[in-house]
């Protein structure tokens, strides 16, 4: 790691070969925490390349433990984080309204490194168990619509760095990896991401796949559609900037859209949303971000029909039903 060290510090950059055996060395348990931290540090003083990012995501990959839900066309809903919000859990609460809406679901999330209550942190106070066992993820797949991919479960590496990144508490090129590596391979995703650059990186590397994919960046930063701005919207087809008002119906305050201070204010928020006691922004903000994943999947004609679909999920209780299906699964 010296050597490698000592090489980024000459401000060069990795080959993919390069980056991509530093993080199986990483995964492996090869460096010790510090010579990782001052690693990660590199990339918290300049951008990543798109060779670096590749090496690193297929470094992930090539350590993954799999998890094959075929016979399901899966989505995954998931932001980069690291925008430094504190929303509350936007892109989980939007992951149980589209399986309401019975499109099946595969998210892949880890616990906030730079946030108060990620993914797993939510998703471990509400009751989930975190597990890795294939029958058991298909089953709440067929059963409740959606399954949890807690991703240490699945990543060596990941596992390895949390404490670092914890520690750190900064967005590091890992907010970056996430997204890249579901180990179920879904077959749609949609992803958010923190800046432009960050977009214009995931669209290059997302059209080498054969996912159907859309990226979504508010233009004030968000990593989701927040419906505090326009959001620039970029899929396989092309790209556009969606208004609050073609979105949600009209624009929302930051302040309506902040998460907990802990854990258990964020679970807090998360169960008034779903059981439909949401504020009138909380729900916009949810169901644009549903309603996009569903578009995502080309089962609707239109954005407003898969709007029209959350609504219903949302206000039948379908999604609530979803959350507590898979909860009585656990």
């Amino acid at each position: 790691m010296k050597k490698v060290l000592q090489y980024l510090f000459e401000h060069k950059t990795l080959s993919y070969a390069q980056a991509k055996d530093v993080l199986v060395n990483i995964g492996k348990g090869v460096y010790n925490e510090h010579e990782v931290t001052a690693f990660m540090t590199v990339y918290l003083m300049r951008s990543i390349t798109i060779e670096e990012l590749q090496g690193f995501r297929d470094a992930l990959l090539e350590l993954c433990v799999r998890v094959d839900l075929n016979g399901f066309e899966t989505i995954d809903i998931v932001g980069t984080g690291g925008d430094g919000k504190n929303t509350f859990n936007i892109s989980t609460l939007s992951c149980f309204i589209v399986a309401g809406a019975g499109q099946k679901v595969a998210k892949h999330g880890n616990y906030g490194a730079s946030s108060i209550s990620g993914a797993s942190n939510v998703m471990e106070q509400l009751g989930y168990k975190f597990k890795n066992d294939p029958s058991a993820l298909k089953k709440e797949v067929e059963m409740a619509n959606i399954c949890f991919l807690h991703a240490p479960l699945f990543h060596p590496a990941l596992k390895t760095v949390g404490p670092i990144r914890k520690n750190l508490a900064m967005r590091t090129f890992f907010n970056m990896l996430g997204p890249m590596v579901n180990p179920s391979d879904p077959k749609f995703q949609l992803v958010g991401v923190f800046s432009l650059e960050m977009a214009r990186i995931y669209n290059y590397l997302l059209q080498q796949t054969e996912r159907a994919f859309t990226i979504i960046h508010s233009l004030d930063g968000y990593d989701e559609i927040s419906l505090t701005n326009d959001t620039r919207v970029i899929t396989n087809k092309g790209e556009s900037i969606m208004t609050p008002e073609q979105l949600g119906k009209r624009p929302v305050e930051p302040k309506d859209i902040q998460g907990g201070s802990t854990v258990e204010e964020s679970a807090k928020i998360f169960l008034q949303i779903i059981k439909g006691e949401g504020s009138w922004a909380q729900n916009a903000v949810v169901l644009a971000n549903a309603a996009m994943s569903l578009y995502c999947t080309g089962n609707y004609r239109s954005y407003d029909d898969a709007y029209a679909a959350s609504v219903d999920s949302l206000e039948s209780g379908n999604a609530h039903s979803a959350l507590k299906k898979l909860i009585s699964l656990q």
